[in-house]
Formats: C-alpha cells, structure tokens, sequence
C-alpha cells in the first residue's frame, strides 16, 4: 500500500511538474493580435516602424494586420471579433459607446494627435490666405467623417462659412477624391500624404496650409478594443502599447531615410524620397503622438468639434472611455 501511495505521489509531482512546465512555456509563446487599420497611410508610420523594427516580436506579439478602408467596416470588424485591436479615428468609439454596447470600446494608446490632411491649391501663390478660398470650388471630405468635420471647423475658424462662401464638393468616395481633383474638379481640395507632395511634384498644385496645424491637438487616429481585451487578465494590451512607444520614439529620432526605408514594404507604389518627405512633413507638425497618452484636453477639442459638425450623438466621458494607465506605466519604466 505505501509503495502504491508513494508512486502515486510520485505521479501528481511528475504531472505538476509537467503543468509547471506548460505554464513558463506559454509565457515565452507568442501572442497573435489580430489588427485592423481604417487604411493604409504615411500617417500611420510608427504602427509600421513597430512591425519592422520588431518590436512588437521584442513583447512576444505577432501582429496580424488588416487593412479595413472605412470607420464603419473597421469597427464592424472590432464589435463581430473579426478584430482584437482598431487602429481609426476615436470619433468612431463615441459613436459606437453612445449605443450603450455591453463591451464597451476603450480608447488605450493614440498614434496620431493632428488632422493628417493638406489644404492644397490648384494655382500657385506666394502670400495664401484663407479668404483666397471665397467663391471657390473646394473638393472636401466625405461628410460625417474626422477629415470633414475637422476641414469645416477650420474653415470656420478662419471666418469661412462652408455652406456660404464656397462651392462645397462631399459626394465624392474617399479613394476617387485625388483623380477628381486631378481630372479638373475644384480649385481646392484636402488631401492626405503622400497625395498632396506627390501632386505638389507633378505640378497639380501647392499645398498652402495644414488643417493639423490649423485644428489643433486631436486624438485623430487612436488604437482601440474592447473592454474585456484592455482590461483583461493577460498583459497583451500592455504589452501592444510598450510597443508601440517604442516606436513614436525610433520615429522622432530616425532620419528621413532610416524613416523611408523602414516603412517602405507597406507602401509600394510610392518613391521612397516621396515616404521620406511625407513622414517628415507629418514629424514637423508633430502629427505623430511623442507618447501613447491620449489627453483629456484632445479628447475635448474632438467633442467640441464634433458637436460644431452636428455629428455628436453624447457627450463621452472620458474616465469612462479612455484608458491612460497602460501608456502611462510603459512610459515610467
């Protein structure tokens, strides 16, 4: 009989040990997350310096990019489980929060924290004023998105009435913007990079003003997820977001070039001095966020302008929808 009890004790030790093993394995396995980005953009370069410069692979993540193209498809990717992680504008969890979904959508790490697009005008000018655009075709935004609502509160900010004192074009998708304005259509269009320098060296026009500069600081495009994924047991969210400080950190420190290259496979149609300068011009204007904190004054200039558009459906608390501790904690190691 006590031969038996001691191999049966000599069993559960071996089985512990064995479990003992599985556990300190599985801390050193690799962690996928499946990632959807609203498109694919230069002004998104430090989510694409992460992936290269392997720093997610540093957290033991392996990242699983998708490429979305729209806020609707990209949050409907989030809510279904299609997606861990959004990377969209946070005017999109507002909408959603506002809902009341059961799982609600926290706001953790910003990448972005300007408007990323360009005023640019199809004659050149050495002395542009934004009272230039009066009785003018603009090529604007699609209405009811961040570029619009951003582009039309800038234009009042500068005493422009955008029902008023321009012929205001909206009924063009997206994608076909750039061919429109290149096939003749408004004498002024808002465009992303690297659009705007790429028309800027075929000679379609001058970019004469930032609406990032003009709007001020935004949490324009922001990763995002759902509660029980921020706040769970494990420390994948942490460990995304150390990630991804690493990296706005490599972005203000890289050269133009070290930039370019870097990013260079996402992007393959574009020149890399193109990449360089588009980066660059976003670097100059602090487009991209120095750090994962999304603060409390952005997320109130996104209400405020939101509201300015007749697009807020609520006011959002912050505390509620906006997790700083994870960026915060990266940050002090």
């Amino acid at each position: 009989m006590k031969k038996l009890i001691l191999a049966g004790l000599s069993s559960v030790v071996v089985l512990m040990g064995a479990l003992a093993g599985c556990n300190f394995s599985q801390e050193d396995e690799t962690t996928t997350v499946e990632l959807a980005e609203v498109t694919r953009s230069i002004f998104y370069a430090p989510l694409y310096v992460a992936m290269e410069q392997g720093f997610f692979e540093e957290e033991n993540l392996n990242i699983e990019l998708t490429t979305t193209w729209g806020g609707d498809k990209t949050m409907t990717s989030l809510l279904s489980d299609g997606a861990d992680v959004a990377l969209v504008g946070a005017e999109t969890s507002i909408y959603v929060n506002a809902q009341e979904p059961a799982d609600p959508i926290i706001n953790f790490a910003m990448l972005t924290q300007t408007d990323g697009t360009f005023l640019m005008a199809k004659e050149e000018t050495d002395s542009f004023s934004w009272d230039d655009l009066k009785g003018t075709t603009f090529l604007g935004q699609r209405k009811g998105g961040m570029p619009q609502m951003t582009g039309e509160y800038v234009l009042k900010q500068n005493n422009i009435d955008p029902a008023e004192d321009l012929n205001l074009i909206q009924n063009i998708d997206f994608a076909n913007i750039a061919s429109a304005y290149s096939s003749g259509t408004g004498e002024y269009v808002q465009l992303f990079e690297p659009q705007a320098t790429l028309f800027e060296q075929e000679g379609l026009g001058q970019i004469v003003a930032s609406f990032g500069e003009e709007s001020g600081a935004l949490p324009y495009t922001v990763f995002m997820a759902k509660e029980g994924f921020v706040h769970g047991d494990d420390d994948v969210a942490e460990r995304f977001t150390r990630a991804i400080y690493k990296a706005q950190q490599w972005v203000y420190e890289a050269s133009p070039e070290e930039i370019a290259s870097t990013i260079a496979p996402y992007f393959d149609d574009t020149p890399e001095d193109v990449i360089a300068d588009s980066a660059v011009r976003y670097r100059d204007q602090e487009s991209y966020a120095k750090t994962p904190v999304l603060p409390e004054k952005a997320w109130d200039n996104l209400q405020n302008i939101m509201e300015e558009a007749g697009e807020l459906p609520e006011p959002s608390d912050y505390d509620q929808f906006v997790d700083t501790e994870l960026a915060e904690k990266v940050m002090e190691e």
